[in-house]
This record gives structure tokens, sequence and C-alpha cells, in this order.
């Protein structure tokens, strides 16, 4: 089993967000880790859901993730009372548990402390799904992290990204392609109450976030 501690700092405004007028204090407690693709194409993508809720929640935190470290783009931050790490691994989707594992050994946390926020293509666009363990459910990002780690005890929030609309077409082509202008409303809500979910689950609150998300 891996663990890890983690160091980030407080960024710049995002959105019309200040910026925090303090230093986080203390170890980093949990990671919080949106999976995507880091290329310019990929952006808005259903594969870049992960990213998308992590993004909105450095927003609604007034931080940017713009440091480079652990293979990633992170930040530290305050969240609930608590000094988390925000990611976007930069090893491409299939490969994300490099860098996962690398953030969670340097700083020595557990997998119940390691919050992954990923794409469903199982669930309507749009949909929530907060678990507190369990499987990849065919997902590779997660299916590599779990590899890599040994464990599948990583607190997850899935956002679907609907399924493909011809089952003679290409999964991989499918979760590449772009949102609809329609889809990316959806997301974008989604997204939002999913950064309130990651918050609660922080906070260990998660069968309220399961109770009022899930549906």
């Amino acid at each position: 089993m891996f663990y890890a501690y983690n160091t980030l700092q407080g960024c710049e405004k995002l959105f019309g967000h200040k910026k925090q007028n303090f230093a986080p204090s203390g170890s980093v407690e949990y990671i919080i880790a949106g999976l995507g693709n880091p290329d310019r194409k990929y952006e808005e993508t259903r594969h870049n859901a992960g990213f998308i809720v992590v993004e909105t929640l450095a927003s609604k935190l007034g931080v940017n993730i713009d440091r480079l470290k652990f293979k990633s783009l992170c930040t530290d931050c305050r969240l609930g009372g608590h000094r988390v790490l925000l990611m976007k691994p930069q090893t491409y989707m299939n490969n994300s548990g490099t860098a996962i594992v690398e953030a969670m050994n340097f700083y020595k946390i557990p997998p119940q402390n390691v919050i992954i926020i990923f794409d469903d293509v199982s669930l309507p666009v749009g949909k929530i799904r907060i678990r507190q363990k369990g499987s990849d459910g065919g997902q590779n990002g997660m299916k590599n992290i779990i590899y890599l780690t040994g464990s599948d005890q990583f607190p997850r929030v899935k956002i679907g990204i609907g399924g493909k609309p011809n089952p003679e077409w290409d999964l991989a082509a499918w979760v590449l392609s772009q949102f609809t202008a329609d889809e990316y409303k959806e997301i974008m809500t989604a997204a939002e109450k999913a950064a309130d979910a990651v918050e609660m689950i922080v906070n260990d609150e998660t069968d309220k976030a399961m109770n009022m998300y899930n549906s």
C-alpha cells in the first residue's frame, strides 16, 4: 500500500475570485485529483470531466492549479478546515497512477484520503455517482491507479459523460469527443455539485454527499 503527504501553494485570481490571503499551514491531509488528458486538443472533451471538476473547485477556492510537481499541475490550499492538494495529472489518462502514487508517497497520504474524480460512460451526461471505494469500473485512469497502489480504497466522484450513441462506435473516440453545447452546460452544473460533494467528503460527510448527489 502506498502513502503520501503533499506541499502546494495558494495561487492567484481565477474567474474573479481573490487570491487567498494566507499560506496553508500544517501537513497536507487530502489529495484531490481530477483525471484527464493535458493537451489543449483534449480540453472540454468527455474524458476530461475530472479536470473540469477540479478546476471548478479551484475557482471556488480562489486558487490556480499552476505548480508543476508530481508529474501534475497542482496547488495546495485550505478546504473545509483541511489542507489539501489539488492535482491534474499530466501523464495522460492511462498513466494517471504514476502521478498519484508519486504524490501519495511523498506526503504519506493513505488511499482513503485520496479523492479521485473521473468520467463515467455508464452514467447519463451530468449525473454524479459518489463511492467510498470499489473497482475501476472499466475507467483506464482509475484502473492504473488501483494497479500501481494495490488498493481500491479510494473515495471517488464519477461524472456521467453518456454512453456511445451507436454500439459500433469506437469507445476511445467517443470519450475523446467534445460535449455538445447543451451537454457542456449540464457538465458545468454537475461540476459545481461535484465540487461541493468533494468538500463534504473532506469533512467526513461522505454518506451525506451520497444521499444528496447520487441519483
